[in-house]
């Protein structure tokens, strides 16, 4: 017993424990079975946080606590999760990786696993912001992380953090959750988790600010096959093996590696701004999770799901485990056909049936020879015996069927039921014995005879040059297969018959399909659909037991000192040997724990539910199993849609009854620029931390999601980065011209008046001047539209959309105009259209960084400090930018908007595009200024002439030669009479540019006279060469097109040149 004593007391439906230090522990009992390493299990009770009576409701909300102890559903406790104090309190020693008892009681952890405070941490870090200033060039190595920490630290990801679970409650707010893909605990960030984490935050941060409890489940996978491999690697480096140490020893050193690996993933996903409830993180090995897999297990065997029988598997000889189909990766290689003699017994070698293969070593494995009942090359050989070579005289039976085409090569086939999953099927329908002639290491077994002991490549060798001696080889022809490798190893797969156990998928599967025919499971991008139907329709039962030491031990004992026969599937050891006493056996029977772990997918098969409490909590309303699952949204890769979706599908509806999430939203795969599969071999890996170091994790974020649609692969240039740091980088600048020059205007009074509390009124609207009107709404349109869109889950769609309005619409025209507001030399300068002007450019400045949020969240949330703000909410966790309100919270009250406005002020961008245009196409020095007349009728000549300082601004006109009349006067006229440059804008509407003031006449003759003859020197040179039947006749058709392709330019422009002449003359 631990130093700290505890007593156990009944305590109605748990117990409850007194400390010594006077604090009361409750706890409810829950059995545990074991998951790794030791044969005997724990019994083991689990449940509520410890917690001192002081303790408020709120916090334990918040910071969701977990057991130390009830790691006794693990052989071994991970160091790195539990602190010195509750290990001994579960009587766990602090040193090192100890094994727990075979019987314990044991507590919830007495600290939250919340992350601690950072040192140095800021909790007003937005005011702290806020008075330094947005400062330099936009840089965002300087802030991220800072802003990352202040988040965390604060709370900011946990579903209650924007209101508290009663409000949300009340106003019909159910909560979205995301259940994240779990990376492997050892794994590096790569361009997969970018992705996920860029799409994901987007849906998190969406949800989070309009309302809705969001839980964004974070956590990580065990990874067997892949962290197993690592440190078998390692041991082999030593001169040692797994087998060697022994199982406990190899589990500690697991842990180990773990330790000292694992923890980097999640760092980094944070760097990229993953907003998950890290406080929830959780790891597949805990013991919560072990207890979960443990409950799966019995309750599939319970159903008749569960089965342990012979079939073919996929063999890994270099880590002893099978594999799924799903973890084979097939590759073309060049190998060989060996063609050889099939002997017929009785012949002297006389009568023979010609064979290949290209796995000549599985000759020893061979019960059959097979050829098609119709082939009349081998008809009269049917039903006699064939000799199987260097076999010491084993004969076996010739075979017809009609799975054997006749056409293809000798059109005769050995059976190897053992080694080949083909032959296995026909074994079964001709009732052949199934030899097995492999070790689990891939080395030959007594069944290969002579070949004992050798490797099987090496046995293939040997044995092919002992038949060449005996004179059964035929030939041999270069063969490209396709080699079946290991997804994690690279080593190839051996197939071969062995013992598993196999969960039973085809009812699971109906159930599946189902889902998503009913519309419980909706998957994006729709075309997805039909791959599910296809792989769901054709299911094989699922082999999920791994010869694996680090993994969920399955809970199986067996009965008795050997044997395999007689077995229990039970929670734990204690409740096996309940069962096994019910069964008739003596209270001292011994068992045998399996020794096999499970398939890592069945474990995560079970994230949704799991994480949340599964099995605990069915019949609580109140708990987060009820509140939390089934989760909204899995957003994943559609290369997983059958390793994990389905299997999520199939374990959920079968364990829950429940779908365990409503949408599939499924990402493409991130490629080379070039469209290529990103490889380290070609070189055009990109670091995502490398790209997050050099551009931001803005730039690199919103680079994956916009410009592609879901489940279209995403091709990634340093291109895109550039320019998507460029936006930052405007943004940046758009910000430090509204703080630092249009409010410096502003008193403290209208300062905080400016803070945005909701959508602008339609009283206050109408009161506005037309460039105000249209820039709000379009704000206001952007909004919806995004809002739809990613409601929809269109969104890289949504996030072009905020780009082009922010850089097109309000960087480059409202901001510009509203120098015309604020400034006197522009114009402007009034008190009432600079107060104006100044609420319009916060309003709309406001409300695109919260829809641009989701997808650049560390500048936007930098910048927005810098902003009047208006009060932070009361039950928010900080000030912060994804607390805030989304633009339009409730669909039913449509924000306000103007088609009238929006097409009168695109009538004013028309007029101003044409001015630049005509400057342009003139060559009008940049800097001087031109007259203008414009000639329009109606509601238009009022526009132009309330904009005419606008027009001036943006047009870059002299403001004393802009004039304004209404088409039909006398005036309008007259404008028309001077030699001018016409330019018809629209109907009704047309503008006069007078050529004295575009060009110097004198001058622009000689310039155009000098590029005309420049240019005619080209036409006659090209077209001297295409004259020539030299070069017509001897040149490429590719090329003489190119030259005929650049004549035709040469002409046009010629043409243009002295249309221009002829306008001067």
């Amino acid at each position: 017993m631990p130093s700290r004593q505890l007593t156990k007391t009944k305590n109605g439906a748990g117990s409850t424990i007194s400390s010594s230090s006077g604090k009361r522990l409750t706890t409810k009992m829950a059995s545990i079975g074991v998951v790794l390493g030791c044969a005997r299990s724990a019994a083991a009770f689990t449940g509520a946080a410890i917690r001192s009576s002081s303790s408020s409701v709120a916090a334990t909300a918040r910071f969701p606590r977990t057991s130390a102890a009830a790691a006794a559903s693990s052989a071994f406790v991970d160091p790195n999760r539990y602190n010195h104090k509750s290990l001994a309190l579960a009587g766990i020693g602090s040193i090192g990786i100890n094994r727990i008892g075979s019987s314990l009681f044991s507590t919830a952890a007495a600290e939250d696993t919340a992350a601690p405070v950072a040192a140095g941490h800021d909790a007003n870090y937005d005011q702290t912001n806020k008075a330094a200033g947005i400062i330099g060039k936009y840089d965002p190595e300087a802030f991220e992380s800072s802003i990352y920490k202040w988040w965390e630290n604060e709370g900011c990801f946990q579903p209650d953090a924007k209101r508290s679970r009663v409000k949300a409650e009340a106003e019909d707010k159910k909560p979205y959750v995301l259940p994240m893909p779990p990376p492997n605990v050892t794994g590096r960030l790569h361009m997969g988790h970018a992705i996920f984490v860029a799409l994901q935050d987007v849906l998190a941060r969406f949800h989070r600010m309009r309302g809705r409890p969001v839980l964004w489940l974070p956590g990580t996978d065990h990874a067997g096959i892949a962290t197993q491999l690592q440190v078998e690697k390692a041991l082999i480096a030593e001169g040692t093996s797994r087998e060697e140490v022994g199982r406990e020893e190899f589990l500690r050193r697991t842990w180990e590696y773990k330790a000292e690996q694992g923890g980097h993933i999640t760092r980094q996903l944070r760097s990229l701004g993953a907003s998950a409830d890290w406080s929830r993180e959780r790891f597949t090995m805990d013991p919560e999770n072990g207890e979960a897999v443990v409950e799966a297990f019995v309750r599939l065997h319970e159903k008749g799901l569960v089965y342990r029988g012979e079939y073919m598997v996929n063999w890994a000889p270099m880590l002893k485990t099978a594999v799924s189909d799903l973890e084979v990766e097939y590759s073309e290689e060049e190998g060989k056909l060996y063609f050889f003699k099939y002997v017929v017994d009785g012949t002297g070698g006389e009568e023979f049936l010609p064979v290949a293969t290209t796995r000549p070593e599985t000759i020893m494995g061979d019960t059959a020879v097979c050829v098609h009942p119709d082939d009349e090359r081998y008809k009269h050989l049917v039903g006699k015996e064939a000799v199987v070579p260097m076999s010491g005289g084993r004969t076996i039976p010739i075979i017809a069927d009609e799975y054997v085409d006749m056409e293809f090569g000798t059109g005769a086939l050995k059976i190897t039921p053992g080694h080949d999953p083909n032959d296995y099927a026909i074994g079964q329908k001709f009732d052949l014995p199934i030899v097995n002639i492999m070790n689990k290491d891939g080395s030959m077994n007594g069944n290969a005879g002579v070949y004992d002991g050798l490797d099987r490549f090496d046995c293939r060798e040997k044995l092919w040059s002992d038949m060449e001696a005996d004179g059964l080889v035929i030939k041999v022809d270069p063969h490209t297969q396709r080699i079946p490798r290991s997804q994690r190893g690279g080593e190839v797969i051996e197939p071969l018959v062995s013992s598993q156990w196999f969960v039973k998928t085809e009812g699971m599967g109906a159930k599946a399909l189902k889902a998503v025919e009913d519309g419980d499971i909706k998957i994006v991008p729709e075309r997805f659909t039909k791959t599910w139907n296809n792989w769901l329709t054709d299911i094989h039962d699922w082999c999920v037991s791994r010869q694996l030491w680090w993994g969920h031990r399955i809970p199986v004992w067996y009965v008795g000192e050997s044997g395999e026969s007689e077995y229990i599937v039970a929670r734990n050891e204690e409740d096996a040997r309940a069962k096994a006493v019910e069964m008739g056996h003596s209270e001292d029977v011994i068992l045998r724990q399996e020794e096999d772990v499970l398939d890592t997918w069945f474990s995560s098969g079970l994230w949704p539910f799991a994480t949340v409490g599964w099995p605990h909590g069915e019949d609580d309303p109140n708990s987060d199993l009820n509140r939390f699952y089934p989760g909204t949204c899995l957003e994943t890769g559609y290369d997983i849609l059958f390793f994990w979706v389905a299997r999520m599908a199939m374990m959920g509806l079968e364990l829950t009854g429940k779908a365990p999430f409503d949408v599939v939203y499924l990402h493409g795969l991130v490629r080379a620029a070039d469209g290529t599969k990103m490889s380290k071999t070609k070189g055009n890996v990109i670091d995502p931390l490398d790209t997050v170091g050099t551009y931001g994790a803005d730039s690199l974020r919103y680079s994956l999601v916009t410009g592609v649609t879901p489940g279209q692969d995403i091709p990634l240039n340093m291109e895109k980065l550039e320019a998507n740091r460029n936006f930052a980088n405007k943004l940046w600048n758009a910000c430090k011209f509204v703080t630092d020059n249009a409010l410096k205007g502003a008193d403290e009074a209208e300062l905080a008046e400016l803070g945005v509390n909701g959508p602008m009124s339609k009283e206050e609207y109408d009161s506005l001047s037309l460039p105000e009107r249209y820039i709000v709404s379009k704000c206001h349109e952007l909004a919806a539209s995004v809002t739809n869109d990613i409601e929809n889950y269109s969104l890289g769609s949504a996030g072009s959309k905020i780009y082009e309005f922010l850089w097109d619409q309000f960087a480059d025209w409202y901001i510009e105009i509203s120098k015309t507001r604020l400034y006197e030399g522009a114009g402007g300068g009034g008190e009432v259209e600079s107060k104006a002007a100044r609420r319009v450019l916060v309003y709309v400045l406001d409300t695109s960084l919260r829809l641009l949020h989701p997808y650049m969240p560390y500048v936007t949330e930098k910048l927005w400090h810098h902003l009047p703000r208006s009060d932070k909410g009361e039950e928010a966790a900080a000030h912060s930018l994804m607390l805030a309100d989304w633009p339009q919270m409730d669909d039913g009250s449509p924000l306000i908007t103007s088609a009238e406005d929006i097409a009168a002020f695109e009538s004013f961008q028309s007029l101003t595009r044409s001015i630049r245009n005509a400057r342009a196409e003139y060559n009008v020095e940049p800097g001087k200024k031109i007259s203008a007349t414009v000639v329009a009728k109606g509601p238009i000549k009022d526009v132009v002439a309330a904009e005419a300082k606008s027009l001036i601004a943006l047009a870059k006109l002299d403001p004393d030669q802009v004039f304004v009349y209404e088409a039909g006067t006398d005036e309008a006229k007259e404008a028309a009479a001077v030699d001018s440059v016409q330019l018809v804008i629209q109907d009704g509407v047309e503008v006069y540019l007078p050529l004295s003031g575009l060009i110097d006449p004198v001058k622009e003759r000689k310039r155009l006279e000098k590029q005309s003859e420049k240019i005619n020197k080209e036409i006659q040179k090209l077209a001297g060469r295409l004259q020539s039947k030299g070069f017509v006749d001897k040149a490429p058709p590719a090329v003489v097109d190119k030259a005929k392709g650049e004549l035709a330019e040469l002409e046009d422009q010629a043409a243009k040149i002295n249309a221009s002449l002829e306008a001067l003359s």
